[in-house]
């Protein structure tokens, strides 16, 4: 009989008891709460910095774009747009597509704005990133990026 009573006692201890799971989910929903807002605030600190090499990539393909044509793609053309597709006066002479669609697209999935007449950098052109609100000005995440 001992041995039965034993078996039994050992059985009920084996598990968790419903107080000890909850301080453990307790626990970790504190220390969530405490390190949420600051993993946060670094991914769109880092979307901020990976915007910059996306410039980069846009500068390259213009001046591709201008090699082979002779000059930059105009704003009335569609801008941008002039790196996938051949402007109806350049087909003969245009080299592309120069980049893929996405990379067209700032790290927040918002088109990257193209000025042909820089305001940022004049005698050149103005690439710009609205931020992650896709409006113009903003601090922070949401301020704007110009390349350089």
């Amino acid at each position: 009989m001992k041995d039965r009573r034993r078996g039994r006692s050992a059985c009920r201890r084996a598990g968790f008891t419903l107080i000890e799971l909850l301080v453990v989910v307790g626990i970790i929903a504190m220390l969530a709460g405490f390190l949420a807002p600051n993993i946060f605030q670094r991914l769109g600190k880092a979307k901020a910095d990976l915007a910059r090499p996306r410039m980069v990539i846009i500068e390259n393909a213009l001046q591709r774009f201008q090699l082979d044509c002779g000059r930059l793609p105009d704003e009335s053309e569609g801008g941008l747009e002039a790196l996938l597709v051949a402007p109806p006066d350049l087909e003969d002479r245009w080299g592309g597509p120069y980049l893929k669609r996405s990379q067209l697209l700032d790290p927040w999935g918002n088109p990257y704005l193209y000025v042909s007449e820089g305001q940022f950098n004049p005698g050149s052109f103005d690439l710009i990133s609205l931020g992650a609100d896709g409006q113009e000005g903003g601090e922070g995440e949401n301020a704007d990026i110009v390349n350089d």
